[in-house]
C-alpha cells in the first residue's frame, strides 16, 4: 500500500485521499474549520497549511514544495512526507489564529459554544500568547435568520460550512455570503428564512459560537452534559443521536455519526420533538378506578393496587369466556412488545394481537445530500410486528391486527377486555379508537393524558424513549439497540417493566428489574426473532466525553 509520512510516522492511504483525510483517518489532528468530509473542499481557512515535501517525478529525490500546502485539499502521493509541526507550518497557525481573532469579541464566557469551540481549542493549542491588536474591533449585528436559529455575525469566522450545508446537502441555499473584506457576513437571501428540515444542523456544523440554537440559548453550560448513545424515538429513520442531559433533565439531542443510516444529520422534528418527555401532561402515577387518587408517598401503593387491577381486568373477562386483546404502541421498544404481548398471552393464549396507530405526516423527502426524512412517524411499527407476529406463531397463528383491524375487532365484540398502549409525543387517540372503547374494559399503559385515560379500569404510567433501553427497528429493518439517558420521570416505569412485573405476578414469581439485554437474549429463543442475537446493532461506546474544565471541591 502507498504511504505518506505525517510528522515521522508512516500512514497507509488510498489514491485520491487527502493529506487531511488520511490524519483524521488515524487520529492525527491537524487543525482545520472549512473542512467537513460531506461537502466540497474550499480551502479557504488556511489554518491546515503544510509543510510537503514529495519526490521528483524524474529523479525520485525528495523536494520540499515551494509553498505550505492545504492538507484538505492536497492529494496524498507515495512517498510524501508531511510536517505540520515545522518552524513554517506553526508560524502559519498562529498567523491564522492570530488574523481570525482579530476581530473576535471575548465573550466566551457567555458564549453556549465555549467548551466546545474549535477556536478555543486551536488557540490555546496554535495561538499566539497575547493578541498584537491594539485598534478598534469591527463589530457585526447579531441576526435572527430562521424560527429556531440566531447568527452571531461577529464571532463567525467565515468557514462557509453552513452556506455549503444548503447548497450542497439540503438544496435549498437559503444562506449566502454578503459583503467583502472585514464586512464580509453570512445572511440568508432576502425573505428566505433558514428553516428547512434540516436547519438545524449548521448549529452542529458550525465550529465557533456564530450559529446557535434558540432552544438552547443560555440554558446549559455544555460541560456539565452527560452524553448518551440512543436513536431516533420520533420516527421510522432509526437515525443515531446523543441525547445530551443533565440532573435527569433532557437540554437538547444532537446528531451522532453512523455513516450506515443517517450520516451526520439529523432532522429538526427529532432535534426538537422531545419536549414532551417533561411535559406538564406526563402520567406520574398509577390510577386505579374506584380508588381516590394516589399521593406521591403512596406510590408503592399505587403500583399494587394498579398492577391487580390490570390483572383482574383481562382475567375476568378470559373468565366469562371473552378475549383479551393488546394494541402495542409502534413507539415502543421491541422489549415493551415481548414483555407485555407474553403476559396478555400467560393469561389468554387466544389474545387478540394489535399493532397501535402509526401516524404518517406528508412524504417520504430525500434531500440534494441523500439523507432521507421519513414520513412514517413511528420509530418501531416494524419492529413491534416482528415480535408481535413471532409469539402468535409460536402459540399456533392467528392475525395481527392494525388499528383500524383492531377496532373493528372491538366493535365486533370479539374483545372482552384490553390493554392500550400509546406513548406518543402528542394526543393520538382518534375518534373511532375513543368510541370503540367506550364500553371496553381497559388497561391504558401511556406517557401523556389522552380520553382513553379517563375510560380505563387502570392506567399506569409508561416511560419514554429516553427514560429507557431498547431495541427500535427503523424503516430498512435495522435493528438498534439504545441506552436509557436518564431515570423515568417520578414514579413512571417501563413498559417492558410493566409487562415483567405483570408477568410475574401472574406466574406468583417475584418481579425483578428488567435488563433489555437479557430479553433480548430470551427473545432471540423465540423462532422468528433469532436476529435479536445476531443482528442487533448496539451503540459504540468508545467516543470520549472529555472536558478541559477543571473542578475543584469547596
Amino acid at each position: 500500500m502507498a504511504q505518506v509520512t505525517i510528522n515521522g510516522k508512516a500512514y497507509g492511504f488510498e489514491k485520491g485521499e487527502k493529506i487531511l483525510q488520511v490524519a483524521l483517518r488515524h487520529d492525527v489532528e491537524i487543525p482545520h474549520y472549512c473542512y467537513h468530509p460531506s461537502m466540497s473542499i474550499p480551502a479557504s481557512c488556511r489554518i491546515c497549511l503544510a509543510e510537503v515535501w514529495a519526490p521528483n517525478p524524474k529523479s525520485g529525490a525528495l523536494e520540499p514544495m515551494p509553498q505550505l500546502k492545504p492538507t484538505c485539499q492536497t492529494d496524498c502521493t507515495d512517498g510524501m512526507v508531511v510536517y505540520t509541526d515545522s518552524p513554517r507550518s506553526i508560524a502559519n497557525q498562529k498567523s491564522v489564529m492570530e488574523l481570525l481573532l482579530i476581530n473576535h469579541p471575548v465573550d466566551c464566557p457567555v458564549c453556549d459554544k465555549a467548551g466546545e469551540c474549535y477556536l478555543q481549542d486551536y488557540s490555546h493549542e496554535y495561538g499566539r500568547g497575547q493578541s498584537r491588536f491594539l485598534e478598534e474591533k469591527v463589530k457585526n449585528p447579531k441576526k435572527d435568520v430562521g424560527p429556531d436559529i440566531l447568527l452571531y455575525s461577529d464571532r463567525c469566522i467565515m468557514c462557509t460550512r453552513c452556506v455549503r450545508f444548503t447548497r450542497e446537502v439540503t438544496g435549498t441555499d437559503e444562506l449566502m455570503v454578503d459583503g467583502r473584506g472585514d464586512r464580509e457576513m453570512i445572511d440568508v437571501f432576502p425573505g428566505k428564512p433558514l428553516d428547512n428540515p434540516l436547519a438545524g444542523n449548521v448549529v452542529d456544523l458550525c465550529p465557533v459560537g456564530a450559529l446557535l440554537d434558540k432552544d438552547f440559548l443560555f440554558q446549559q453550560r455544555v460541560w456539565f452534559l452527560t452524553k448518551t448513545p440512543s436513536i431516533d424515538g420520533l420516527t421510522a429513520s432509526g437515525d443515531n443521536l446523543f441525547v445530551e442531559h443533565n440532573d435527569g433533565k433532557v437540554h437538547r439531542i444532537k446528531p451522532r455519526t453512523n455513516m450506515d443510516v443517517n450520516t451526520w444529520w439529523i432532522t429538526d422534528e427529532v432535534r426538537r420533538g422531545w419536549k414532551h418527555v417533561h411535559s406538564e401532561s406526563r402520567i406520574r402515577l398509577p390510577r386505579v378506578r374506584g380508588l381516590d387518587a394516589f399521593e406521591p408517598s403512596q406510590a408503592a401503593q399505587a403500583w399494587k393496587a394498579g398492577l391487580a387491577k390490570a390483572q383482574g381486568t383481562l382475567a375476568g373477562a378470559v373468565n366469562a369466556g371473552k378475549r383479551a386483546a393488546i394494541m402495542v404502541s409502534p413507539m415502543l421498544s421491541c422489549e415493551d412488545a415481548f414483555e407485555l404481548a407474553s403476559w396478555v398471552l400467560a393469561l389468554d393464549p387466544k389474545a387478540e394481537l394489535a399493532v397501535g396507530p402509526v401516524p404518517f405526516a406528508g412524504e417520504d423527502r430525500t434531500f440534494k445530500g441523500g439523507f432521507t426524512m421519513y414520513a412514517e412517524k413511528a420509530p418501531n411499527a416494524r419492529g413491534v410486528r416482528r415480535v408481535l407476529e413471532a409469539l402468535s406463531a409460536r402459540r399456533g397463528g392467528g392475525t395481527v391486527h392494525d388499528a383500524a383491524s383492531f377496532i373493528a375487532a372491538v366493535r365486533a365484540g370479539a374483545v372482552g377486555a384490553a390493554v392500550v398502549t400509546g406513548n406518543y409525543p402528542s394526543d393520538w387517540v382518534t375518534p373511532e379508537l375513543r368510541d370503540a372503547c367506550m364500553n371496553l374494559p381497559m388497561v391504558v399503559v401511556d406517557t401523556l393524558e389522552n380520553p382513553l385515560c379517563a375510560m380505563a379500569e387502570c392506567v399506569l404510567p409508561g416511560a419514554t424513549w429516553v427514560e429507557k433501553a431498547g431495541t427500535f427497528e427503523n424503516a430498512k429493518g435495522r435493528l438498534q439497540a439504545f441506552l436509557r439517558a436518564i431515570e423515568p420521570i417520578d414514579f413512571a416505569r417501563a413498559e417492558c417493566q410493566v409487562g415483567a412485573d405483570l408477568r410475574a405476578a401472574f406466574e406468583g414469581s417475584r418481579a425483578a428489574a428488567v435488563n433489555p439485554a437479557v430479553v433480548r437474549a430470551a427473545m432471540a429463543k423465540v423462532p422468528g426473532l433469532e436476529r435479536f442475537a445476531t443482528d442487533v446493532h448496539v451503540p459504540d461506546l468508545s467516543f470520549t466525553q472529555a472536558s478541559d474544565m477543571q473542578f475543584a471541591e469547596v
